[in-house]
């Protein structure tokens, strides 16, 4: 029987053991399972990497930059990144990260300004949070030609600050929120954003997808904001993660 699952902490609910089972019922694939590894520290993962027929994990929070030292080389797409979500175990034993985290996001946000009749022509964003899920993002914006600022309780050269976006938010039609703010069960949570200078022009992205819609995407939405949330990118990454370990 051939495995995969998901290592993060904590697994309180999991897309991807639920997808991946409906694919592999979907599919007639009748020789493979994926599990839950909920994973506090990740030096359990030393041992869970030598488990039999194991083939590929995906990883989630807090863990998909600590992942690092475990592995013996990474894909371009985690290289340029700094941090992994997908592991393939190849046949001699090695272990390759990839960002399958990056794929999604582009192009999802690519389909996204397609339905709504925009482009990436005159956009400029912001990326809240700064963690492993941001940095794919600000990637795929950098291969757009999208012009990106983070935003972090903490000020430092190359980021702003929440009480710094009063000024400068209707220079910033697309919000991207890339902490984990807002997912359940904090529903009622949602980044410290101006929302009553929001308008009709902004795009609020919302790379939690439980709830369907977040606090964050709610506000948005009251003030005329386009909204989207992170479901699409994380089906998406979910299936480039399946062609990496089929390669």
């Amino acid at each position: 029987m051939k495995r995969y699952g998901l290592i993060g902490f904590p697994l309180t609910h999991s897309f991807s053991q639920r997808y991946f089972t409906e694919k592999f019922a979907r599919e007639g694939i009748t020789d493979s399972r994926y599990d839950l590894f909920d994973m506090p520290d990740i030096s359990a993962l030393a041992d869970l990497l030598e488990l039999p027929d194991l083939q590929g994990l995906n990883v989630t929070i807090p863990h998909k930059q600590a992942v690092l030292p475990y592995l013996d080389r990474l894909d371009i797409s985690a290289e340029k990144i700094g941090a992994v979500n997908v592991i393939k175990l190849n046949a001699d034993g090695s272990r390759t990260g990839y960002n399958s985290d990056y794929y999604g996001f582009k192009q999802s946000l690519t389909d996204w300004l397609a339905a709504l009749q925009r482009t990436p022509a005159n956009l400029q964003a912001l990326v809240l949070g700064t963690g492993g899920a941001s940095k794919a993002v600000t990637v795929a914006l950098a291969d757009l030609s999208i012009p990106y600022k983070f935003v972090s309780r903490k000020k430092t050269a190359e980021t702003l600050t929440y009480e710094e976006l009063t000024e400068v938010i209707t220079e910033y039609p697309l919000i991207i929120n890339g902490s984990p703010v807002g997912t359940y069960p904090r529903v009622s949570e949602a980044p410290a954003l101006p929302y009553s200078q929001l308008t009709d022009q902004h795009l609020l992205y919302d790379l939690v997808y439980n709830p369907a819609e977040t606090q964050f995407m709610k506000l948005g939405h009251e003030h005329g904001a386009a909204v989207h949330n992170g479901l699409r990118m994380l089906e998406l990454q979910a299936e480039k993660a399946w062609e990496i370990w089929q390669l």
